[in-house]
């Protein structure tokens, strides 16, 4: 099974300071038929103006990426973590028993577009944490990078849950491998650019779900600008 999640149909949340896609439910916006896919369960696409932010709150048991694609990100939580994110990097905090934090745009005279990912973890009330990591873009060229984990092989973050985020860029024409194992789930996510996808033509904020498919899936890069994608390998 294939699902198709197109930009235009995702829910939209406006605030002033913010402007945000969503690809699941996710507070006000509801959709009974896209509340996640496996324990993929948040992906945001949030674009904050200079001065605006999310102010401290709480989570439990959940891992929560971010990735950046453009702008700077502050993060500050009551676990200690702190940092600035910026485009090639990946920040992960596991909510674990409860954290408090809170999220800004670290410039006052430019916005930040960036992804909040939420995913369910495979074990309940563990320690909080909190790490990033740098990935540099020329290294995803043309060839899969692994972010995310379960046991931060390649350097990659360790997260809480048998699921894989990876990432590749790609300029027009040139083309990677998508392989599905049937016993799993796959969301492939386009944060920028233009792709194509077993007969799909995907832009900036469209997916694809597999679901029970099995094989090998051609990614193409189409557009003029650099197509940047994230593929989720997730427990079925």
């Amino acid at each position: 099974m294939i699902v198709e999640r197109l930009s235009s149909s995702r829910g939209q949340v406006s605030a002033g300071w913010l402007d945000s896609r969503h690809t699941f439910s996710f507070g006000h916006y509801h959709d009974p038929a896209w509340m996640g896919f496996g324990p993929l369960r948040v992906i945001n696409e949030d674009r904050v103006a200079p001065g605006g932010g999310f102010p401290p709150h709480r989570h439990a048991n959940m891992e929560i990426l971010s990735v950046v694609l453009s702008g700077t990100l502050a993060h500050r939580d009551d676990s200690g973590g702190e940092g600035v994110l910026r485009p090639g990097e990946v920040q992960w905090m596991s909510a674990g028993h409860g954290i408090e934090h809170s999220e800004f745009n670290a410039s006052g005279d430019a916005p930040v577009h960036f992804l909040q990912i939420w995913i369910q973890p495979d074990r309940l009330n563990a320690k909080p944490a909190y790490e990033q990591r740098t990935f540099d873009p020329a290294q995803r060229d043309g060839r899969w990078t692994t972010f995310a984990s379960p046991d931060g092989a390649d350097d990659s973050l360790p997260i809480r849950q048998q699921a894989w985020l990876r990432g590749v860029r790609l300029q027009r024409d040139v083309a990677v491998d998508v392989v599905l194992d049937p016993t799993r789930r796959y969301w492939l996510h386009v944060a920028s650019g233009a792709v194509e996808i077993g007969g799909h033509a995907l832009s900036a904020g469209d997916a694809l779900g597999f679901a029970d498919e099995g094989g090998t899936h051609r990614l193409v890069g189409r557009g003029d600008d650099i197509a940047d994608v994230l593929l989720f390998d997730l427990p079925a």
